[in-house]
């Protein structure tokens, strides 16, 4: 681990400019033996100071609205993808001006929007869901029974084809090759009709390319037989794969009390800068730490809001921890930055980048304002 991180004011997401390009190595390597172009979904990393980085090894990103258009558009060029559940009228003609490809949730947005979009040049599609399920978590399954993402085989308008040119899926998260291979089978079973009138093909996120159990001659092989049957583009938009263990966050401990069992109170929160932990829930790996009970010392690790349940989750050490004790939380990149918040009046933590030479640079700092100009 780089002692250098030791060294950042707290809290701060850190992200590893090697590791990064570890990842971006990998995908490449994918794209270019499968045929398949890769976008980085800007959902799970939107840290645009290294989008220049990015955009060397990817063909571009895909957005989940007209800010995430707008960004990946301006920060990083190449292809600009879109799919929103339902666009809302005040942000079309921006996201037709910014955007190349833009998926539909349902043929009744594809009825609103189509002739406008066919009048901008745009390259549209459908986005299907195959019904079929390869995860337990229900909020991150979008082939949950009633799910309100992709339109079913039941539900698929064939009279409402002309113009659409990709079929659009998204069912993974955080899977391996298998589930995708599945989900496959599930979409040729239900869509592969209309597969040969298409242009390109979806695949959606959530394959977790770069971690290193992930079988990538599978997907390879899978991808170019989905190719040549088909004569279509093949797209893969991941978003945990790009940043996949390339980032920490760094945390201070404030206080240490015991109530049961030794808790210490850290100035980084569950609740407001790592919110997948308690959403997931999920137990974020710390370096030099072990499972509760597994060392000498086990403390509960925990934010300083009033929220109870504001817990990262019990460490073990083989030293006490005292205040003032720096902590360093892995896999921070992804679904950190993007989804904190200021709950309480905290701070949101800086945002760093470790360089290939080891020196960290300071890329963004926050402060009052930040806060106060999001509440009027």
């Amino acid at each position: 681990m780089n002692k250098n991180l030791y060294t950042v004011p707290t809290p701060c997401y850190v992200v590893d400019e090697q590791k990064l390009i570890d990842n971006l190595t990998i995908l490449r390597d994918v794209a270019k033996e499968s045929g398949a172009k890769i976008l980085l979904a800007q959902k799970a990393f939107s840290m645009f100071a290294v989008y220049p980085l990015i955009r060397q090894y990817l063909a571009g990103t895909t957005a989940s609205g007209l800010f995430e258009a707008k960004l990946g558009y301006e920060e990083m060029g190449g292809e600009t993808h879109i799919f929103c559940a339902a666009y809302p009228e005040q942000d079309f003609d921006e996201i037709l001006r910014i955007c190349d490809h833009l998926s539909f949730n349902s043929f009744a947005q594809w009825e609103r929007y189509r002739e406008r979009a066919l009048a901008a040049k745009k390259s549209c599609g459908i986005r299907i869901n195959p019904e079929h399920s390869t995860q337990e978590h229900g909020i991150y399954d979008p082939c949950a029974e009633d799910s309100r993402l992709g339109v079913t085989r039941a539900q698929f308008r064939t009279d409402l084809l002309d113009g659409i040119e990709g079929l659009h899926f998204h069912t993974l998260c955080e899977q391996n090759s298998d589930a995708l291979i599945e989900t496959l089978a599930a979409v040729e079973e239900k869509f592969g009709e209309f597969l040969p009138r298409m242009k390109w093909v979806n695949f959606g996120g959530g394959h977790h390319i770069t971690r290193p159990d992930y079988d990538r001659a599978a997907l390879i092989d899978c991808i170019r037989r989905f190719r040549e049957k088909y004569g279509v583009e093949v797209y893969l938009e991941p978003g945990e794969a790009i940043a996949y263990h390339a980032g920490y966050l760094v945390a201070s401990v404030l206080d240490i009390v015991t109530n049961g069992i030794e808790i210490a109170l850290l100035d980084a929160s569950a609740a407001c800068h790592m919110p997948d932990v308690i959403e997931m829930p999920y137990r974020p790996p710390l370096y030099e730490s072990g499972l509760a009970g597994e060392k000498a010392h086990t403390y509960r690790l925990a934010g300083a809001t009033c929220l109870a349940g504001d817990v990262i989750g019990d460490y073990s050490f083989d030293k006490p921890l005292s205040v003032g004790d720096k902590l360093i939380f892995e896999d921070m990149a992804i679904y950190s930055m993007v989804k904190n918040n200021t709950f309480n009046g905290m701070c949101l933590p800086s945002i760093a980048l470790m360089k290939q030479d080891g020196s960290i640079e300071t890329v963004r700092t926050f402060g009052y304002e930040d806060f106060k100009t999001r509440l009027s």
